[in-house]
Order: C-alpha cells, then sequence, then structure tokens
C-alpha cells in the first residue's frame, strides 16, 4: 500500500487564513506564511494554498504570497485560485509552486486541463471538486460551492481524469467543517472509478476521522483545515494513532 498523506490547507482570504462550516461564516485563522513553516517542520507531508475568493472576485492568487510561503517550506505546495490559463499556471509554478489546483476553470473550459497537462505534465495539476448530495445525486458547484451545476461528480471526476489531471482533490460541500468525518461512501465510489489519487476533503474532527476515510474511504490522501489551524489535531500525533492503526505514512 502506498504511504498516505496528510495534507493542511490555508484558505487564504485578503492575505488571512481562513475556516467556515460549509463553505460560509468565515473566521481568521492566522498568518499564512507563518502556518505554512509550522506544518512544514511539524509532518505535514504536503500543503494546499487556496486563495478562496480570487475566482469569485476574477483576480489572481496573491503572487507574492505564494513565493513567501515557498521560501519557508521544503514539502510539495498546491496553490489554487483563479487560475484560468496556461500563462497563470507558468507564473505560479516558476513562484514556488509544485502544482496547482483549478476548479471552476475546469467546468467552463474542460480543455483546460488537457492544455496544463500537456505543457506542464499530469503530476502538478489538480483538478478540485466541490460537490454536494441532492436528492441522492452528488452535483458540482461552482465558485467556491456557491453555483450548482448539472454535471454529476462522478461523471466529471472521470472525464478530468481522461483528459489528463493528475489527482483529484474531493470536498464534500455536506461535510465541509461540519467535523462529522469526511464523505467516505462518495470517496470509496470515487477511487474505484478512476486510477488517479484521490484527496479526502471536508469534515475531519477527530483522529478517527483520518483512520475511516483511509480504510472505508480508501483515500490516497486527506486534507484538513480547521483541525489542524486550531491545534485541535497534531499532525505527528495523528500520524502515530495511524501507524497504530497499520495505515502506512511518512514519520
Amino acid at each position: 500500500m502506498l504511504t498516505k498523506r496528510i495534507i493542511p490547507c490555508l484558505d487564504i482570504k485578503n492575505g488571512r487564513t481562513v475556516k467556515g462550516v460549509n463553505f460560509v461564516n468565515l473566521r481568521d485563522a492566522g498568518d499564512p506564511v507563518e502556518l505554512a513553516e509550522i506544518y512544514a517542520q511539524s509532518g505535514a507531508d504536503e500543503l494546499v494554498f487556496l486563495d478562496i475568493t480570487a475566482t469569485e472576485q476574477n483576480r489572481k492568487t496573491l503572487i507574492e504570497l505564494v513565493k513567501n510561503v515557498a521560501e519557508k517550506v521544503n514539502i510539495p505546495f498546491t496553490v489554487g485560485g483563479g487560475i484560468s490559463s496556461v500563462e497563470d499556471v507558468e507564473i505560479l509554478l516558476n513562484s514556488g509552486a509544485d502544482k496547482v489546483s483549478i476548479n471552476s476553470s475546469a467546468i467552463k473550459n474542460p480543455q483546460l486541463i488537457n492544455d496544463l497537462a500537456a505543457k506542464f505534465g499530469s503530476q502538478c495539476i489538480v483538478v478540485a471538486i466541490d460537490a454536494k448530495e441532492i436528492e441522492e445525486e452528488w452535483i458540482v458547484h461552482l465558485v467556491g460551492g456557491k453555483i450548482p451545476t448539472e454535471i454529476n461528480l462522478f461523471d466529471w471526476a472521470k472525464e478530468v481524469e481522461r483528459r489528463g489531471a493528475g489527482e483529484i482533490l474531493f470536498t464534500s460541500m455536506d461535510h465541509d467543517g461540519t467535523k462529522n468525518g469526511f464523505a467516505n461512501t462518495a470517496l470509496n465510489k470515487l477511487g474505484k472509478l478512476v486510477n488517479i489519487p484521490i484527496i479526502a476533503s471536508g469534515g475531519a474532527g477527530n483522529m478517527q476521522h483520518f483512520t475511516d476515510t483511509f480504510i472505508h474511504g480508501k483515500s490516497d490522501a486527506a486534507l484538513a483545515a480547521s483541525v489542524f489551524h486550531f491545534k485541535e489535531i497534531e499532525i505527528i500525533a495523528l500520524k502515530q494513532e495511524l501507524r497504530k492503526n497499520n495505515i502506512p505514512v511518512r514519520l
């Protein structure tokens, strides 16, 4: 079994790390550069940095912040928010990002996935999918979860893999910030449909939730924010617990 990854997520708004519940009611969680450095030193496998209002406000990701974070960390680092072109990705990768995450722009222009994979390689292209269960169907949403589409989560996941995405970051909007556990049934189904890594996002509240998503959701990585930002879970302690449950992690 491949090593499972633990990934703190830094949602950025106006240069600060924020965290909400079900994508709303945001509260301040600290300076992103300081948090990034702490996580890199305390056992995180990767970081994800999302400028959560870049798409909504139609502006580019904060390049300077990306550079500052990249200077402080020695682990892989994914950047997302407002990315809509090959040129955007080139700037971010040159600024220090290891991977980029695209979401709304990929739905509006699926060819972008092909273009980015061809130019930079699938290994650095993450497609983020925000979805919500509506009448027993998982529906993909745009613009930070604000706009529903008619796209089915599982159909879209297969398409993004076919177009060249290297990873899928799936956030269950129903679970986000609730601390009630990840959407493991949907994650398990996703894992059976595609052959690229699935990052679970939305719902982490305790260590057992991470164990559950790796065992029952078959997730390749687990992403969380508030439980790390507010020191409810220490990454090293989490990894030791995962090891006790025979889940392979890097210590």
